[in-house]
């Protein structure tokens, strides 16, 4: 690892200075400018000599200062037309430091081995004048794009609460967008492409039904938020969203700004503080070609460095598990049809009647194990196999688990014994229905009885409405999930949320947070349908702060094949399948489907068994937003190479260039690639598997079928 801190140099310390002062990249492409406007906090963005953000305020209104602003007003004049005292206005520029930052940095697992971290810094120190306090505004310009944070020094300040974030980022015009509805509980929607004119009228159509959504304006977006500019890409994101409330953007659709808008927690407050303290960084990405957004590392740069010791105990993890079967509706998490109710402690399962369709049995667990240890999976995941099932949701109940108590059919100890023996591990599953108190409560147990039976990686979730008025993205709910985090890295265990905030790259400080869910998944696909282009989107956006589980490998599409009652078809080839096993980057991928679908195609498994987890470095090769992606990964440690090719509605041929192999060399690609008839809804299962001599020098004409695409394994001849 290196690491190169330039020097530091005092600028300027003026409290009469206006002059906006001038913000540069390492390599002078972007430029910033921040500046007071009458007293009020001010930036702007450029690329070269083509303007990306016009003057933008900054500032944030506090609890208990000024007059209430008028959040709620459909129109933003309106909204913002009284302005409290808060952090907002009455400033002056009281110092100016700057400095420049270089380093290589080892991610414990990631997209590539070694990350640069380059940027200019500059740091403004603000003066408010009545009352006295201090803050200061942080801005870090690297050379694809700009991040700035508040900082609360114990100047003036001590505790203070957030009525709201006043960030604006100005946009030049209509700009297309790709977004999801603002929501406070649910990432879980497909994308819209619009200009941001067209958000209006388009969103509440877009919110798709779910165990728990709360909207908060019918202009309101999430991020990641891409957009497209002229010949610009900007993606706005936050990055070390820590004790802090999870942002979105509201859209001035008349001016074209964007305005943060923050979660708020159950008395509606969007964040109670103590100094010293900062708020998150606000990140806008830039780049020329849609493809560069993907090799972007700003949100991993922005959060700390690794705060664990060891890291020996982290690795990334290819699994299967009892899981589809019950998404599916061809097994159940629950038991028995004999409880109304469930009392944790009091409930006597040795005295029921069992349905039939519980899912996590002793017999069908081994068998998964026994599918696993045979195609050399690290893990079997297994849902539904602790008491309480029955009674598990809707009810705004709190002690609704102990996360310790296996049902009458699942042997934990017999289970794990078993696996053990095959060379392969358990890992737990722990959904809390939204009672975190109750979580909380059990939180050591639970991690002790990992320990116990050696599971080294758990899969959380929090389905449902957030217990006693809180919400998925509250200041409250996040330090809930960083707590969880924190005690699974004393006890050595990996964690996957599902349900829970966006990633904001907290991924590097706490490298044992191996996945999330936190938007769509696969199992939409059995109960929905996903519209093609969906995993084309998401690694613009939902992947930019960290890796997602994504639970990919569907083989059978027909749903009703398992399930009579499921009449729902997946949106997929299977080669599109194959494909995001590259395209969709995580350290922890699942083998979703059955065991006896593999058994189908196993020509066609074998890449699923092949393809690597961790990666020396990565090429993005082609991608369009909802459209294609093709990207190219070298295993970590290894002389193999993988790409994969995925795509949305309409067909496609992909050209790629092998021209990332070492020159010189000759290599065997193995191409799993549609049929010429393949087609998501009519024939997603044909494929055709090929090999041929590679080197550097080849080029590769590779058809995609609708909502298709193709994957490639490269090994030394």
């Amino acid at each position: 690892m290196k690491k190169y801190l330039f020097s530091a140099m005092l600028l300027a310390a003026s409290f009469a200075m206006a002059a906006p002062t001038t913000m540069l990249s390492p390599d002078g492409h972007l430029r910033g400018s921040f500046y007071l406007e009458g007293g009020r906090p001010t930036y702007t963005l450029m690329a070269e000599q083509d303007t990306l953000l016009r003057p933008s305020h900054l500032g944030l209104d506090l609890k208990g200062e000024g007059r209430q602003l008028n959040y709620e007003a459909a129109d933003f004049s309106n909204r913002m037309a009284a302005r409290p005292n808060g952090l907002i206005t009455g400033f002056e520029i009281d110092r100016i430091d700057s400095t420049a930052f270089a380093e290589e940095w080892a991610p414990v697992w990631g997209e590539e081995k070694l990350i640069s971290n380059v940027y200019r810094e500059y740091c403004f120190t603000l003066r408010q004048t009545s009352p006295s306090r201090y803050i200061r505004i942080r801005f870090r310009l690297f050379n694809d794009g700009m991040a700035f944070r508040y900082e609360f020094p114990q100047l003036g300040l001590n505790y203070f609460t957030i009525r709201e974030e006043l960030t604006e980022f100005a946009l030049t015009g209509d700009d297309v967008a790709y977004w999801i509805s603002g929501d406070y509980d649910t990432q879980e929607y497909m994308y819209t492409k619009s200009r941001l004119s067209e958000i209006r009228g388009l969103s509440e159509g877009t919110r798709l039904g779910n165990a728990s959504q709360r909207g908060f304006s019918e202009t309101g977006v999430q991020t990641a938020l891409l957009l497209k500019q002229g010949d610009y890409w900007l993606t706005i994101h936050e990055a070390a969203c820590i004790n802090y409330a999870t942002m979105h953007l509201d859209v001035d659709d008349k001016q074209f700004i964007l305005r943060s808008h923050l979660t708020p927690d159950a008395q509606g407050n969007k964040g109670n503080l103590q100094t010293p303290c900062t708020s998150p960084w606000r990140t806008v990405q830039v780049a020329r070609e849609a493809k560069d957004m993907l090799g972007n590392r700003m949100t991993l740069n922005l959060n700390d460095p690794c705060k664990l010791d060891d890291t020996s105990w982290i690795k990334p993890c290819k699994y299967v598990g009892v899981w589809w079967e019950m998404i599916n509706g061809k097994s159940q998490w629950s038991y028995t049809n004999d409880l109304p109710s469930v009392q944790i402690g009091v409930t006597d399962y040795t005295k029921v009647t069992p349905h039939g369709m519980h899912g996590a049995t002793t017999e069908n667990v081994c068998r998964y194990i026994d599918f696993a240890a045979e195609h050399g999976f690290d893990g079997v995941l297994v849902e539904g196999w602790n008491i309480g099932w029955e009674d598990w949701f809707g009810h705004e109940k709190d002690y609704v688990y102990d996360f310790l108590t296996p049902y009458p059919d699942f042997d934990i100890e017999r289970i794990n014994e078993y696996a053990h023996s095959k060379g392969v591990y358990m890992i737990m599953h722990h959904e809390t229905s939204g009672s975190i108190r109750n979580y909380e409560r059990w939180l050591e147990q639970a991690y002790s009885l990992m320990n116990k039976y050696g599971y080294p990686a758990v899969k959380s979730g929090y389905v449902g409405n957030i217990l006693h008025g809180e919400t998925h993205y509250s200041q409250w709910q996040n330090n809930h999930y960083l707590y969880c985090i924190t005690e699974a890295a004393k006890h050595h265990i990996m964690v996957n949320a599902h349900e829970a905030s966006r990633p904001t790259g907290i991924c590097r400080t706490y490298p044992n947070w191996i996945g999330n869910e936190s938007a769509m998944g696969t199992e939409y696909q059995a109960t929905h349908g996903i519209k093609p282009g969906h995993t084309c989107i998401l690694p613009f956006t939902r992947l930019n702060g960290g890796p997602m589980d994504y639970t990919p490998g569907i083989f059978e599409m027909d749903m009703s094949k398992m399930n009579p009652n499921n009449n729902h078809h997946c949106n997929t080839t299977i080669c599109n399948q194959l494909s995001l096993y590259v395209t969709m980057y995580s350290p922890l991928q699942m083998a979703a489907d059955l065991p006896e679908n593999y058994e189908r195609f196993m020509d066609a498994f074998q890449f699923i068994k092949d393809v690597a987890l961790d990666w020396d470095r990565s090429w993005y090769l082609e991608a369009e937003p909802m459209e294609y992606i093709t990207i190219a990964r070298k295993t970590k440690g290894k002389d193999e190479y993988f790409v994969g090719g995925t795509c949305g509605e309409a067909a496609r041929t992909s050209m790629i260039a092998l021209d990332f192999l070492p020159a010189g060399k000759k290599y065997v690609a193995t191409i799993y690639q549609d049929a010429k008839d393949a087609h998501y809804l009519t024939n997603p299962q044909a494929y055709v598997i090929t090999q041929k001599t590679v080197t550097s020098k080849t080029r590769l004409k590779l058809y995609e079928a609708p909502s298709g695409g193709y994957a490639i394994s490269i090994r030394p001849l």
